[in-house]
């Protein structure tokens, strides 16, 4: 399945539930945070059944986010019933960490092959701040990775926000994770979206000084095929460190994904609201083998008006703009 840039769409990140077990300050308020009805959230089925029709049409990787996909109840269910789906290479998971030790078991024997762990920090009480939690709750976070790593079979990674006058400082000492263990862990640049349109990103270059990142010192590895992150091995690492910069570098000319949110809006483009509503397509009344016609019709027109690039930084149209926010699209 190409859109009409000739990108090939191959990998789709679903939203689970928008809700969420911390109140991370660059993503979801304090307070006041409305929730999908569940009713209008899409059931484990209903996730199976749009994944088959995209599997069909060429997508072979599927990351489950949220909000926090593991507040979601028997999450291994839906993670085992998607790697049986035909055409499915990779089934992966994005989430905090705070339940993912206790549920790993049941994961990995659903088949899961891949976790990222949002940790912007190892200060505790940094983290406390940044995720209005307790500083006790690191721990629980790294634990959570050191129970990852023990599954040889899956790939781990560390998903870190740099924040300029927040976490910056202790950002060498979240690269150093890797050093010793087969980890990546990886920059990823705020985006002017949502609660992140109020925090100042420290730009990639500046985090690679930081680091001590540079062409002789680093190698660069040939493990960013199929997505945005570029990658490097730093002298003496067993891991690696990656960068993913939608603003300052920007990466569209190779985007392979789309993003099915919890209440089952296709979206085509992280910033822009172009996409279509395939619920109500797929609760449209029709008999299965109508409503699997349309949604195929769907998705195929939605992928050809898949947008060019994005446009963080420049003045939106109303039609255009994106209202969501991070935690309702899923990131």
């Amino acid at each position: 399945m190409k859109d009409s840039y000739g990108r090939k769409i191959e990998y789709v990140r679903i939203s689970v539930t928008d809700r969420c077990n911390l109140r991370c300050i660059y993503c979801m308020p304090e307070h006041g945070v409305t929730w999908r009805p569940r009713e209008e959230m899409l059931t484990y089925e209903e996730i199976v059944r749009l994944t088959g029709i995209l599997a069909a049409m060429g997508v072979k990787k599927v990351r489950l986010t949220g909000g926090e996909p593991l507040v979601r109840p028997k999450l291994h269910r839906l993670v085992g019933a998607l790697k049986a789906v035909p055409g499915i290479d990779q089934v992966m998971l994005t989430t905090n960490g705070l339940l993912l030790k206790e549920m790993l078991p049941k994961l990995m024997e659903a088949g899961l092959d891949g976790v990222n762990i949002s940790l912007d920090t190892t200060d505790a009480d940094q983290y406390a701040f940044l995720t209005r939690s307790s500083p006790k709750t690191l721990q629980t976070v790294l634990e959570a990775v050191d129970a990852a790593l023990s599954y040889p079979q899956l790939t781990v990674k560390i998903n870190c926000m740099p924040m300029r006058g927040i976490n910056e400082e202790n950002l060498r000492d979240l690269a150093d994770k890797a050093k010793d263990r087969p980890l990546a862990v990886r920059f990823i640049e705020m985006m002017p979206l949502g609660q992140g349109c109020g925090f100042e990103p420290v730009p990639e270059d500046e985090v690679k000084q930081k680091l001590g990142i540079s062409g002789t010192m680093s190698e660069k590895t040939g493990e960013s095929a199929g997505g945005p992150c570029v990658y490097y091995r730093p002298e003496g690492f067993r891991g690696k460190i990656g960068f993913i910069s939608a603003v300052s570098h920007k990466f569209c000319s190779g985007c392979n994904r789309v993003r099915l949110t919890g209440e089952g809006f296709l979206k085509t483009c992280l910033q822009s609201s172009a996409g279509v509503d395939l619920k109500a397509i797929l609760r449209g009344g029709q008999s299965p083998e109508e409503v699997d016609i349309k949604l195929k019709s769907a998705i195929e027109a939605a992928i050809a008006k898949k947008p060019k690039e994005h446009h963080f930084g420049a003045k939106e149209t109303e039609e255009t703009a994106e209202t969501r926010k991070m935690f309702q699209i899923g990131g």
